[in-house]
Parts: C-alpha cells; structure tokens; sequence
C-alpha cells in the first residue's frame, strides 16, 4: 500500500453509475445498538458493526466537518488504505459528494468517539469501475471508523447565504428571540483577511438587528457561550451598495463576501406578555425553577413605577415588608397584574406597559407622581414569593364543589360590574373544578351538575355580550346535553345562531323554547327578532338574485321562511 494513497472522493466518481435513490436520515437510522450489534443502514446493503459506543446522543448533520481514522479493507482482509497508518486524522464535509455514498450515509449515524464496520456494497463505493490498481470493479468494501469529532457548518438561511461554523459550543438549548436584546462580540473581514468592523462588546435586539443582516439571523440559531464563524454572502452583507470607509470601520466593496467571527456573550429575555407587544417584560435575573403564580395568588414583591422621563410614581415593598397582592383581582394595573404572573420566584424583570394595560386616558394620581394621560410606564419588579391558589388536583370532592360555587360567585359579581372577561375566566375555572365528577358521590354529582349548569350558562352569556358567538353556542350545547329542556340554554344558543345566520338552527331552538314555555316573553322577543332578520336576508337575496333569477325562470324567487306560529 503506497503512503500517499488519495482517498477518493466524489470528484473521482463522475463515471460511477450509483442510480441510487436519495435516503431520508431517519430512515437509515440502525435505532439503538449494543456493542457486536449488525444491521442494515436503509434498503442499498449499507451495514453497520457497532464496534466501540460513543458519546452522548448527537450525530453530525450534512455539511458538518468530520475527522475521522479509518482502516479500509477489501471482503478478503486486503488493507488498501489507513489513516491510522499514516498517523493524521482524514478530514472532509459529511454529505457534500467529497467522499464515497456509503461514507456519506454511514457516518451521519455515529456519535462521537464511536467506532464501527461498514460494509459498504459497490453500488454506494466505486461501481463497476473500482479504483485501481487497490480496488476491483464491482468490489464490496469494509471500512474500519472511528469518528473522533465533527464541527457543525449550517446553512442558516438555507440558500448559501450565511454558512456557520460552530468554534465553541454553546450552554444549554435555548436561543434568542425576536425581542430578545442579545450582547455579542464579533469581528469581520473581507476574504483578503483586511478588518472592516470589530467589538469587544455591543448589544442590540435581534429584531432590530445590528451591522448587517447576517447577524441577526446567526444569534437566533446560536446558544449562550457560543462562538463562529460566518461566511456571509453579500446579499446577507452590505449587497451591491457596499459601504463607505467611516471612524474606525473599514469600507466594504461591492458585492463583497464576508468572514465574521461572532461570540454571543449573553441577552435579556424578552417576553409579550400580552401577544400584542403592549406589555414587555425584559429579564434583569432569573429566577428559580418552572413554577409561576396561578390566578387567585398571593404574591409579594418589591416594585419600583416610572415614567418616561425617569419621574418615579410609585415604590413599593422596599421597607421592612415586600408589597403584597393577588393576581386577577384588579389590585394592581392589569400589565403588571399579567406580568407578574408570568414571573418566577427570585426573577427581577423591567416591564414596558403601554397606556392600554397601565392607566389609560385619564390621569392617574400615585402616592409619589402623577401619571399622565395616555403615558407608558416602566416597572422594575422583583417577585419574592408567592403562594398559589390551590389547585383542583389537591383538593378532595368537597372542596371542590366549594370552589366551583366560590368561583361562580366571583363571576356574577364581574358580570353585574360588566366585566364579562374576568367574568368567563371566573365561570370557566369553576367549571373545571368539578369537570371530572367520578369520584363524586351521588349527592355531589347532583351539586355539580347544577353547577355546571349554572356555570355554562352564565359563560355563555359573558361570550354573547363580548361578542363570540360560536364559543355561546358551544357552551349553551353542552348545557343542553345535561338537561335537554333548559330554556335559557335554548334561548341564548338561538341568540348566538341569529348572530352567526344560521336562522334554520335558531327557528329550532326558539321553536323547542317555547313549546317548554309558550309565555316567556325573552324567549317571543328573540322569535320577533329572528322573523325580522329573516326578512331582512330574504329582501337582500331578493336584490342580489333578481336579475338571474328573471334570466333563469319566469317564477319570482322562493322567499325564506318560518313557521309563524308562537
């Protein structure tokens, strides 16, 4: 065996027929192995002899740089190449065609530090032409690897555009968001190795981004801790404008590509609250395991209000006592009331509340300032501790129709104040309390079941009044599962069906309502409402149609309608 064998690569097998269809990574996966283990790699021959295990659980992924040793033999035991014999690890990029299809498919299932046989069949080797002098044609191979490691390289963007290759491995799993403000130092170059841009240190939100394109899209892949290097294409870059010299940063050409050496250092989490932006929650530390209050909590916190300007309105817990409050009872404004919520003990967060969900329109006077109208306002918070409202699961059968009537309660006062969305919640949480009744002895049962009742109806009326109806009429349905001729149920499922226009499923139910009760006068005004609405429909029909309905038939169009008996 001659010392400066080349080991073939894809380049070397342009004349090779391997009409071998693409494989899917999981479906060559051999599953789990045990040392002595063989199986076959997807449906080519490919086989695995799982020699020595390796570490942890990842694989390298197409486009990672691999170093490996490898021994190749033929069937007969003839050796025609060993990187071990000649002492340097063989390096290349995994599934890039740089070497042999069995290569490319085999080593994607190791894990580092693992070692294996591959016998590898002509159809994913050399083919029917070989590699002489060493390999025959139509020659089945073995290979001896051992995978010593793999630097990731992604394609981020997924066109070319920005190629990362992971330095150093970052911390943990998590990567920055959008609102996130992350801190960074990087440094990039042109491909002549001249400097344009360096720092020790900058921080910035990833949304916003921060001296070309590239960098954002990076941090967002990227772990804490973690270091790269990015090959940035120029539409990632500065594209065909480039960049004036300026300070201390260096021009960039036209349509220049970029090396950028990027480490991210660290970021604040950056949470909406709110879905909607309108309250933010920026992380100054974390705090301690998984657990955040519930609704009905008590929490204790120190806070500190401001406005825009620095002016502090409000500063509270900072004595001997930490400000104390539960959540969902309108003891707070409703940002931070959401904010906290969202809090673990021990976390220290600055809350951006927008006028919506701080003070509003009207101006507001706290205990140190006054806020103006319309102003966003600013609150450190830490949240010391909290106990939460107990959960259905740690009650027993008692307790938990207690809770349920304690919850409806809270509700109907909301309703009658016309908060029908702290109402529903209020509905909704007793409903759950008493959800799973199998447990409950026949008495409970009974309680419950009027409380679900009462509870469902009541709902459906806060969804009616806030507008959604389809959630009204699911509601009103699943009373009407549990008492099939309850006539509030079937009163305000039509209500929802007029708003939604399904008139024929409204008729029915006002129809059914008042066979039950023939004078309620609710249930006659709903059935007037409705003949109207059908009018209404068939007038607008009437024009829409007219003119193709005169073309079609000599007959004036049939007209909707119900039965006019009440």
């Amino acid at each position: 065996m001659e010392d400066d064998f080349d080991f073939p690569t894809g380049a070397n097998l342009e004349d090779v027929d391997m009409d071998i269809p693409e494989e899917e990574d999981d479906a060559i996966s051999p599953g789990p192995m045990k040392v002595g283990d063989e199986k076959e790699l997807g449906k080519s021959g490919l086989k695995k002899k799982l020699i020595k295990q390796g570490e942890g659980w990842e694989t390298p992924g197409s486009g990672d740089e691999v170093q490996v040793h490898y021994t190749g033999t033929l069937l007969d035991g003839t050796k025609f190449d060993s990187s071990r014999d000649r002492g340097t690890p063989f390096k290349f990029s995994l599934g890039q065609g740089q070497v042999i299809k069995g290569w490319d498919e085999g080593i994607k299932t190791m894990k580092k530090g693992e070692n294996a046989i591959f016998t590898i069949p002509p159809e994913l080797a050399y083919g029917e032409s070989g590699s002489p002098p060493t390999i025959p044609p139509n020659a089945t191979l073995q290979f001896d690897v051992e995978l010593l490691s793999w630097t990731s390289v992604k394609d981020i963007c997924k066109d070319g555009g920005v190629i990362k290759k992971i330095l150093t491995e970052g911390e943990k799993w998590e990567n920055p968001k959008d609102l996130d403000e992350v801190f960074v130092k990087y440094e990039a170059r042109l491909e002549d190795g001249t400097l344009v841009s360096k720092s020790d240190g900058v921080e910035f939100t990833v949304e916003d981004g921060y001296l070309c394109p590239a960098l954002a899209k990076a941090v967002k892949t990227m772990k804490k801790g973690e270091k790269v290097h990015l090959t940035v294409k120029p539409q990632y870059g500065f594209g065909e404008a480039g960049r004036l010299a300026a300070g201390d940063e260096g021009a960039v050409p036209t349509n220049a590509t970029l090396g950028i050496t990027l480490e991210l250092v660290s970021w604040k989490t950056i949470s909406d609250v709110t879905k909607d932006k309108k309250v933010l929650k920026k992380a100054l530390k974390e705090g301690e395991g998984y657990e955040r209050p519930n609704d009905g909590a008590v929490v204790q916190v120190k806070m500190v209000g401001k406005l825009h300007d620095g002016t502090i309105f409000t500063k509270k817990g900072h004595g001997t006592e930490p400000f104390e409050f539960k959540i969902d009872e309108e003891q707070v404004i409703d940002g931070l009331d959401r904010a906290v919520k969202s809090m673990k003990k021990g976390e220290v967060a600055l809350v951006t509340i927008q006028p919506e969900y701080a003070f509003g329109s009207s101006e507001s006077t706290q205990e140190l300032a006054i806020v103006p109208a319309n102003s966003t306002v600013y609150y450190e918070v830490e949240l010391v501790s909290f106990v939460k409202e107990k959960e259905s699961w740690d009650m027993n059968t008692q307790e938990k129709i207690e809770a349920a009537g304690k919850k409806k309660e809270e509700g109907n006062a909301l309703f009658k104040a016309a908060k029908y969305e702290r109402a529903s919640k209020r509905y909704e949480k007793a409903v759950r309390y008493i959800e799973y009744d199998s447990s409950f002895s026949d008495d409970e049962k009974q309680q419950a079941k009027v409380l679900k009742i009462t509870c469902n109806l009541n709902d459906a009326a806060c969804k009616l009044k806030l507008k959604k109806y389809k959630e009204a009429e699911k509601l009103c349905t699943k009373v009407l599962e549990l008492d099939s001729r309850n006539v509030k149920a079937l009163y305000r499922r039509a209500q929802a069906y007029i708003q939604l226009v399904d008139l024929d499923l409204a008729e029915l139910d006002i129809k059914k309502a008042l066979e039950i009760e023939p004078n309620n006068k609710d249930v006659k005004l709903e059935y007037k409402l409705l003949k109207e609405k059908v009018r209404e429909y068939n007038k607008k029909d009437a024009q829409f149609y007219g003119n193709i309905f005169a073309k079609m038939s000599k007959h004036d169009p049939v007209p909707m309608t119900i039965d006019s008996t009440a």
